[in-house]
């Protein structure tokens, strides 16, 4: 008897058009299991009716999530994942635990730290939250090694290393339109969403002479371009046009404290452009002190130091990062928490209660 393909489901609250390290993540892993051979379901945004979240137009929320379960029933997967703990992944968490169905989670952002910047919600609140929405989740699976050693202190457990990946044909050094030969004040470039979490005054603040320019797009740009009129603001870019905005410039910085990654990190060093940032959680995990970037309680130290930096060495660390490695150790924790045999995925399926 031949083969089945297995049939993944991935619910994520954050899918395309949105431009964000979580979704260049399940893009990438989606790409990677069908290359394996798998039917990957990605239960998103799209399949629901939404609304824009205030001041943040660019990030829509489903609201009519109860057809979660007419969407599951219908593929009947094997293997299912939650990405996110917003509308669709709390329906998913309802769904599954209610018909006692195995499922992995994955946690991509200080979730609790960004709330409480927000609206003020106590942090303790969301790290209560946390724990009871990833508990039953039999591996959660963060970004790295000091995001699981703080989730631990925090309570949470099943916690698994989950690195990211960098297209290195795509952004590459060739990019790069000048040589920089004559300069004498750097281009510093800053690349994410334009938020309040991501701490950007302190970029725009720094005092080096140069150019700074933002790549990127939020709720918080309008308020800081008329504050930072100086400031180069280009909006969001995808694509080439990304890496050669990275290319050009000769320090990436990175003011963020509560990011728990930051793939645009590797992106920029993949460009060969080293990286300066805060020792904060998720930097100091990919950031190595002298060899493609540096690090500092005070950001202008760890730019000036970073500026001396080859940019080949940020280049050569970048090598290092397969998209197709984070598909795969993904792969091997969907498998292992369905107790299923990859080779013979259909045997051991997950059942569906049709009397939901």
């Amino acid at each position: 008897m031949a083969d089945v393909a297995l049939k993944v489901v991935i619910a994520t609250d954050a899918w395309k058009p949105q431009i964000n390290g979580v979704v260049t993540t399940l893009t990438h892993v989606e790409e990677y299991l069908q290359a394996q051979g798998a039917e990957v379901r990605v239960i998103h945004p799209g399949d629901f009716r939404t609304f824009a979240l205030p001041n943040y137009k660019e990030i829509c929320v489903a609201w009519n999530v109860w057809k979660f379960a007419e969407i599951i029933e219908s593929f009947k997967p094997d293997c299912v994942h939650i990405a996110t703990e917003g509308p669709i992944g709390l329906a998913a968490r309802h769904y599954l635990t209610k018909h006692g169905l195995p499922f992995t989670t994955s946690l991509h952002t200080k979730f609790p730290e960004y709330v409480n910047q927000r609206i003020g919600v106590p942090v303790r609140w969301g790290y209560h939250f946390l724990r009871w929405f990833h508990e039953p989740s039999k591996a959660t699976l963060v970004t790295t090694e000091s995001m699981r050693d703080e989730l631990t202190s925090r309570g949470l457990k099943d916690l698994v290393v989950w690195t990211r990946g960098v297209d290195t044909q795509l952004f590459c050094p060739e990019r790069r339109e000048t040589s920089g030969a004559g300069q004498h004040q750097p281009v510093m470039i800053y690349v994410g969403r334009v938020a309040i979490e991501k701490n950007i005054e302190a970029f725009l603040d720094l005092p080096i002479e140069g150019t700074k320019v933002i790549v990127g797009d939020g709720p918080a740009r309008a308020k800081l371009q008329a504050a930072y009129p100086n400031a180069h603001w280009v909006g969001y870019q995808t694509g080439a046009d990304l890496a050669r905005h990275y290319a050009n410039a000769d320090v990436f910085v990175f003011p963020s404290k509560t990011d728990t990654y930051g793939i645009v990190m590797l992106e920029a060093m993949a460009c060969g452009v080293p990286v300066a940032g805060y020792p904060a959680t998720g930097t100091v995990d990919v950031v190595q002190e002298g060899v493609n970037g540096a690090i500092d309680a005070d950001l202008a130290m760890a730019v000036e130091r970073a500026l001396q930096i080859p940019r080949h060495s940020a280049r050569a660390y970048a090598m290092t990062k397969s998209w197709d490695a984070v598909g795969e150790l993904f792969r091997r924790e969907l498998v292992s928490s369905s107790d299923a045999d990859l080779r013979n995925p259909r045997e051991v399926s997950v059942p569906t209660d049709r009397a939901a």
